[in-house]
């Protein structure tokens, strides 16, 4: 059949308008017919899926002809407009216009014959294996179902039919190079039932096929390559890439860190493949892995990884780049809380063997960096390893602080004797900075007056008394801390220091909240806490000032001190023995408020009472005389014995003061109970072991109990006649003067003798 554009072109001179109109036409039906034929056969290929290959062609050619007939007829219509631009514009406009439409049907042809050929072209490579080919057409047959997406005015009835070919074979593609995937890349993963631990992950296995390559099919690397390229370019290599990474975080690599004996074993089988897989060689005393055998363990997993699977350029990118990318920032620190963290010496004499520690970790990432696992300088897991002095002060801190509470929360009842001959063991410490010593050397130099009167060798020593062990150990704790913090860096002997207030400060809080019930309850270890506070307020007055001149600046200039916690534990210690003194007057009181008020004592059940209370308060005091010896200092024993034993009497003082007739057998009984009470009362003062030592003690007992005399003198008018009581008076200068007043004798007077011209005589010289 002769061309349609040349006939038109065929005759000389001028296009007739009407004559290139026909044409138009013509080629407009052409057109038309053209595109229903297309798109009847498309449907049927890709939507009925009627076999058509002869007819498809046929088509595709006839598609190419029409094009070129329009690009004929089009630059001759243009040509032609441009020369009859003056007498036929808007005619000429109506032809271009319906040109323009038969051209629009004409590119929408072409992107479905593109389409078309791109879908053949992926058939082929999919059968052949040519991932990186298949992903490429598929892509392709995307671009021209885009484009005919783009064009407003298309509403062809067969664009949902295309997209859904492209989705179901882009489907079928990521099926097919998933199941090459799966071929190559093989996981044995223990069952999700079975508990985690060292025993499930020793069946734990990687295989990476490698088969023989036949004449047929591709050497395994390059299919490798093919499938992952071809992932890339479909878009799923990231989500394939994640979950691999996924499992070999979980399964391989964050178990060889955590278990010391899980190790990984590399093996290749000829024609099978390389196998890695953990196996525990022998069971390790050691409860965690050293940096550097871990270190050893990953990078044999890693490398193997990358000689095997990961070593595939993707675009700009390794894969191992990205796999590190996706796994590094768990992993590293995986190995800090695992490893690292556990490797932090505990002493500073350990710190200079941490070097080789910093350098494996160099190298550890060195080789990953030669691998294309890591980008960049330095990561967080160097710089944890380089940041050892702030480690090694933060971890010692924490451990210092774990063992003060330990120590605090222990029983207090353990107990160790001091002495004022006892003292703490000093460390012997380097000699302090030149400049310090010019100075205190000049300051030397300078004292020359000397005072010819010396304190006592005793003076401003504890005296002896028993204390926690647990605070001795407590103590002890400190020191060894401000040892460390000697010759440490000035953050690290800053952290270290405040640790050491901060594990006073947690005694002052924990010890009285911890203790609480138990100290009210047990007078024994309400002695001891104050004991142990005294012992702590003694040596924090010279704790910083011996550690002052070997410690880095700021605290080598006036800042380590412990000074201003003195009076907080002194009073604390004060306090807590306070309120067991109250809890032991308030018992007093109790058992003589059971005495009746020692009245009516001719009645044999008030005396009976009576002589029981008086019985039991001295009973309660020997207790806490026996519970207090060898515990307190002896004249914080003297006292609080002689204020207890004064709050008894001073009670039974008054309760006889009050009493407002007392026969002469009542008169005979308090006597005997009060005598029972002088008899007794200096006894209970023992504090000390040896009974011997302790007789200067109870001598003393007008010292110690305030009220001693006028109870004495009490008990001399229970049984004195009037003139013995006028005579002790004297006018206001005897002894019963000194501890009565003279309406006090008055009332005793009345009460005790009857109502006679002898006792008004009496009455009237007490004044």
């Amino acid at each position: 059949m002769a061309s349609f554009v040349t006939e038109v072109l065929a005759s000389s001179g001028k296009l007739e308008k009407e004559d290139l109109s026909g044409k138009i036409s013509k080629m407009s039906r052409k057109v038309e017919d053209t595109k229903e034929e297309v798109c009847d056969m498309i449907n049927k290929r890709y939507g009925d899926f009627l076999p058509s290959l002869q007819g498809s062609e046929e088509l595709m050619v006839q598609v190419e002809e029409v094009a070129k007939e329009m690009d004929v007829l089009k630059n001759c219509i243009e040509n032609e407009v441009q020369q009859n631009i003056h007498v036929a514009v808007a005619e000429y406009a109506k032809l271009k216009q319906q040109l323009e439409k038969n051209t629009i049907i004409i590119k929408m042809l072409g992107y479905i014959k593109e389409f078309h050929n791109a879908m053949e072209e992926f058939s082929k490579a999919l059968q052949e294996k040519k991932y990186v080919d298949a992903a490429n057409q598929l892509e392709r047959a995307r671009a021209s179902v885009d484009s005919l997406k783009a064009w407003k005015t298309s509403q062809l009835p067969l664009l949902s039919t295309l997209s859904s070919e492209l989705t179901v074979q882009r489907e079928n593609l990521i099926y097919h190079m998933g199941d090459e995937w799966k071929r190559l890349v093989i996981w044995r993963l223990p069952s999700s039932k079975e508990p985690a631990g060292l025993k499930s992950f020793l069946k734990v296995e990687l295989k990476l096929s490698h088969p023989c390559s036949k004449e047929v099919e591709p050497k395994p690397p390059a299919l490798l390559c093919s499938v992952l390229q071809a992932l890339a370019i479909q878009g799923d290599l990231q989500h394939k890439i994640k979950l691999f990474s996924q499992v070999l975080l979980k399964n391989m690599l964050k178990p060889l860190v955590v278990y010391p004996s899980l190790s990984v074993k590399v093996t290749e089988q000829q024609g099978e493949g390389t196998f890695l897989a953990l196996e525990c060689l022998e069971e390790s005393r050691d409860e965690r892995s050293t940096p550097s055998q871990v270190y050893r363990k990953l990078l044999l997993v890693l490398k193997t990884l990358h000689s095997h699977l990961l070593d595939v350029s993707i675009g700009a990118k390794k894969l191992s780049t990205i796999l590190g990318e996706l796994i590094w920032e768990e992993l590293s620190q995986c190995i800090i809380n695992e490893c690292l963290l556990y490797s932090i010496p505990t002493n500073s004499s350990q710190l200079e063997k941490y070097k080789s520690v910093i350098k494996e970790t160099e190298e550890f990432e060195k080789s990953l960096k030669e691998m294309e696992f890591l980008q960049g300088d330095s990561t967080d897991l160097l710089k944890y390893a380089r940041d050892v002095n702030c480690h090694f002060a933060s971890k010692k801190c924490k451990d210092v602080i774990v063992a003060a509470r330990k120590l605090m929360t222990s029983k207090m009842h353990n107990t160790v004797k001091i002495t004022p001959d006892s003292k703490l063991r000093l460390p012997k410490l380097p000699a302090p900075s030149s400049e310090l010593k010019v100075k205190q050397e000049a300051t030397k130099e300078e004292i020359t007056m000397e005072n010819t009167k010396q304190l006592s060798a005793w003076s401003l020593c504890l005296p002896a008394c028993r204390i926690s062990e647990s605070v001795q150990q407590l103590m002890e704790l400190t020191l060894n801390t401000l040892c460390e913090a000697v010759g440490s860096s000035t953050q690290c002997a800053l952290q270290l220091f405040f640790t050491v207030r901060n594990i006073f400060q947690l005694f002052y809080d924990v010890v009285p909240t911890y203790h609480k019930e138990n100290l009210l309850k047990f007078p024994h270890l309400a002695a001891i806490q104050h004991n142990n506070c005294m012992y702590l307020a003694h040596h924090l007055l010279t704790l910083g000032h011996h550690f002052r001149a070997h410690l880095p600046q700021p605290l080598s200039e006036g800042v380590a001190t412990f000074v201003d916690m003195v009076p907080g534990f002194r009073k604390l210690g004060a306090q807590c023995f306070l309120a067991q003194m109250n809890v032991q007057r308030a018992e007093l009181l109790e058992r003589l408020s059971t005495a009746h008020n020692f009245c009516n004592l001719d009645d044999e059940d008030n005396y009976i009472a009576a002589s029981k209370a008086v019985r039991q308060v001295i009973h309660q005091l020997k207790q806490l005389g026996t519970v207090w010896q060898d515990v307190l200092p002896v004249s914080i024993y003297c006292k609080a014995m002689g204020n207890l034993l004064n709050t008894a009497i001073t009670e039974v003082i008054a309760k006889i003061m009050m009493l407002e007739d007392i026969s002469s057998e009542d008169g005979e009984h308090l006597h005997t109970l009060c005598q029972t009470i002088i008899e007794e009362g200096p006894l209970v003062f023992i504090p000390l072991a040896e009974e011997k030592k302790n007789k200067k003690y109870q001598e003393e007992v007008p010292l110690y109990v305030k009220k001693w005399s006028t109870f004495k003198e009490l008990v001399i008018v229970l049984r004195a006649n009037l003139q013995e009581i006028v005579d002790r008076w004297a006018d206001g200068k005897g002894p019963l003067a000194l501890e009565f007043s003279s309406s006090e004798v008055k009332n005793l007077i009345r009460a005790l003798f009857q109502n006679t011209e002898r006792r008004a005589v009496a009455l009237t010289k007490i004044k």
